[in-house]
Formats: C-alpha cells, structure tokens, sequence
C-alpha cells in the first residue's frame, strides 16, 4: 500500500468530474492529494475550476504528450496515480509503461459497446438513442494501449425510457459519473 497518494488529474474541457473528484477527497480523505490537473485544450473551463480549487492547472502539447516531456513531470510531482476525467487524447504507451495499471478512465457508456475513437461525450448518448438502448451507464477501466478496451474495473447502468433524447440521457449518465467515480478512485487508493 502506498502511503501518500498524488494524483493528476488530465481533463479536456470542462472539468466538472475533476471538481468532483477534488471535493470528494478533501471531504473525505485529505491525505490524497492533488498536485495538478493537466489539459489538452487551453480553452477549457476546467482551468476555471482549478483556480477556484486553488490547484495548478496547465496546458500541454501533442508533442509533450508523446515524447515523455509530460512524463518526466508528472515523475517531478511525485505523481503515483492518473485519472482521465472527460480526457479526449489516447494516452501514448510509453506514458502506460511509465505507470503500469496507474491510469484509470471513465467512459460515458456501458463498454464494450460505444467505445473507441471519437466516442466521447453527446457522440455516445446519441449512439445509444439512435440505437434504442434500454440502458446505459458508465464503465471506470484502466487504460491501456487502445481506446476504452483496459480492464473493467466497475460499471453502473441507468434507464434509457423510450421518450429519452441524447440530453436526458447524458443528465443520467452524468449522475452515474458524480455517485460513483470519487469512490471508485478511492477503492483502488485504499
């Protein structure tokens, strides 16, 4: 067991699951911290959220991503756990070899259906209507080398009614994502 956890967070637009993350854990479990929240979109209003959580937030490069620059930071920070909260980028191997079994995601959809590149946000819920889904949910899984296809750690399912449009269906799903993935994250710390 790992006695002090420091935990970045990468986001790519709003940051409303960063938020909540941080807020469970200062709530309930102080000691695991948060050194910085990393994002691939300098524009995104996660950054807003970060300043009002009095935690660093910066923008990186396709090309820091990639060639370890982003690595080496993250070893500087002392970081032992990642968490892709609404992250968009595949994450790059030499960054999966780097933390093994360290990267968690969650992905708007009950995988192995609706997963993959370009799956992300309104694209899935609008799959999953257009389909006639009777559910849908939220998988939380480790990252590997391909998109949404590392281990299932925990999934949660809600309704899809048949008068339900992408909206309403993105409103359960993000309820899905505030209930469950704070203590999801702090499960696999404990």
């Amino acid at each position: 067991m790992i006695n002090s956890h420091r935990v970045a967070i990468f986001a790519s637009g709003s940051g409303s699951n960063a938020e909540n993350i941080i807020e469970y854990f200062r709530k309930n479990r102080p000691e695991v911290s948060f050194p910085i929240i990393l994002c691939n979109n300098p524009k995104a209003y996660v950054f807003e959220r970060a300043q009002k959580l009095n935690v660093p937030c910066e923008s990186f490069t396709r090309e820091s991503f990639e060639n370890g620059e982003l690595i080496a930071k993250l070893q500087a920070l002392n970081i032992n756990f990642i968490v892709l909260a609404g992250f968009l980028w595949k994450v790059p191997e030499n960054m999966i070899a780097a933390f093994p079994n360290a990267i968690i995601n969650i992905h708007p959809a009950l995988l192995p259906k609706y997963g993959g590149k370009g799956m992300y946000g309104d694209n899935v819920h609008k799959a999953v209507v257009a389909a006639g889904e009777k559910e849908s949910g939220i998988t939380i899984h480790y990252v590997n080398e391909l998109y949404d296809s590392g281990n299932i750690i925990f999934q949660a399912k809600c309704e899809v009614l048949p008068g339900d449009d992408y909206h309403q269906v993105a409103e359960k799903v993000h309820a899905l994502e505030y209930a469950h993935f704070p203590e999801v994250i702090d499960s696999l710390l404990k």
